[in-house]
């Protein structure tokens, strides 16, 4: 008896999305539901075809459905069935899947329904890197963003009641009460200045004025909190990154966590594709490079030579005659640590070992070259 065909596709499905945040598949079908709900509110264009839209909507809410399902069957198989469920991203799905079908079933209009389609385009955020960035900045500068707030919503009420105040005789319909006023306060506080509520009193004027400067006053501390904090965000990763890559090469292994910290503020990282040349004879050298992942070939009189992870070239330059000896270019993918010069004295004078070693693997080149 033959085995069903439907647990070896599952697995083959789970295998392939549940350790991402967003198969290609989802994506697909996130930009063309979402394209597919939008011609669905256009009156010429869904009557003229409508059946196809119509088909590639059902296509894309059974494939949220389909997804959804899996992923539920995969965390509850490792009992972590209920910790996805209320998850962001559990929840998410589920709301993805169940949202339009029960629209439906509850009577709501076909073009009205499908609109909570727009609820799949939260299945992106997973896969959007940044956010993960802008949430932990959030979190940390919570204090400051809160302090800001709290000035924004005192500025707002108590130009409300200066406004009311100042203008409630000349205008009643407009500012004859604060919570009337509170429309014109958050119109001039953000800058935006409708016109349909203006005062027309000088000292009113004169307040609507403050106001103004006022908005961009709180509107510049929140920007200025928020890309302070994610640019430190992103060094912090950046750092992360880097050290996680200095630690792998064998030249630095021996190194402690002291001199690796050192190290990796002072190196930057350089992702290259296949056959990239990276340095060209007779041109002036300013840095070295250290490979932590790939291959490059070296282009010798009469040989090449290969140099995988953990080798280094392009010292010979920083250490006595500046100019390029050799064509250096990637033979595959690589990922290279770039040391300036400028930084390379720095790090050789702060540790002798690491400038004895390669003073020592130079001179050894030279040996050879000649």
């Amino acid at each position: 008896m033959s085995k069903p065909l439907v647990s070896p596709v599952l697995a083959e499905f789970v295998a392939a999305t549940a350790g991402r945040n967003m198969t290609r598949a989802a994506y697909v079908a996130v930009a063309t539901g979402v394209g597919m709900m939008v011609l669905l509110t256009v009156d010429p264009a869904y009557q003229a075809a409508h059946h196809w839209v119509d088909a590639v909507l059902w296509a894309c809410l059974s494939f949220f459905i389909f997804e959804w399902v899996v992923r539920l069957r995969h965390a509850f198989l490792a009992d972590r069935g209920l910790a996805y469920a209320v998850s962001g991203r559990g929840l998410v799905d589920g709301v993805s899947a169940a949202a339009v079908p029960l629209a439906l079933f509850l009577g709501a209009d076909p073009q009205s329904g499908w609109l909570l389609g727009v609820f799949w385009m939260f299945k992106l955020v997973p896969g959007i890197p940044g956010l993960r960035q802008l949430r932990r900045v959030l979190v940390l500068e919570s204090g400051p963003l809160l302090s800001v707030l709290v000035i924004f919503l005192m500025v707002l009420f108590l130009s409300s009641v200066a406004v009311h105040f100042l203008e409630r005789d000349a205008q009643p319909v407009a500012f004859g009460s604060v919570p009337a006023t509170l429309w014109w306060a958050v119109v001039t506080l953000t800058t935006v200045g409708y016109g349909d509520v203006v005062p027309v009193t000088p000292l009113g004027r004169v307040l609507a004025a403050l106001v103004m400067i006022c908005g961009l006053g709180v509107f510049g501390l929140w920007t200025g909190i928020l890309a302070t904090a994610f640019a430190a965000e992103t060094r912090r990763d950046n750092f992360l990154k880097t050290w996680e890559t200095v630690s792998k090469v064998p030249f630095f292994a021996a190194l402690g966590p002291s001199a690796i910290a050192d190290v990796t503020h002072m190196l930057r990282t350089m992702d290259l594709p296949s056959r990239t040349m990276i340095i060209r004879k007779g041109q002036a050298g300013d840095c070295m490079y250290f490979i932590a992942d790939g291959e490059v070939e070296v282009d010798l009189p009469g040989k090449k030579v290969t140099l995988g992870a953990g080798a280094f070239f392009g010292e010979m330059a920083l250490l006595g005659n500046n100019l390029r000896s050799a064509n250096i270019t990637t033979t595959r993918v690589s990922k290279l640590l770039v040391l300036d010069l400028v930084d390379f004295r720095m790090l050789m004078a702060r540790h002798p070992d690491l400038a004895e070693t390669i003073d020592v693997e130079a001179k050894r080149r030279a040996l050879e070259n000649k």
